[in-house]
């Protein structure tokens, strides 16, 4: 693969996801949500969080805040994922 062709591949979008947490609800349970409603999941608050990029799971994190925006400080790669140069 020649430069031009792998500075086309690394400018391509991914889908990048943090999984906070999950759970399992009836169908009445969802129903009666409402501004207001907490949902618990199924993750500690200390447990960290999963960071996938097209659906598959690469890393995990912590959540930080960065400015008054959330961001993600990565803390274990996943397998023999490799990030960055």
């Amino acid at each position: 693969m020649d430069d031009n062709t792998l500075d086309i591949v690394l400018d391509v979008m991914v889908k990048v996801t943090v999984q906070l947490g999950s759970c399992q609800l009836p169908m009445r349970e969802v129903l009666e949500l409402a501004p207001g409603s907490v949902v618990q999941l199924n993750q500690h608050a200390s447990d960290p969080v999963g960071l996938y990029v097209n659906e598959k799971l690469v890393a995990y994190g912590e959540v930080v805040v960065v400015e008054d925006n959330f961001g993600i400080k990565i803390t274990e790669l996943v397998g023999s994922v490799k990030l960055g140069a």
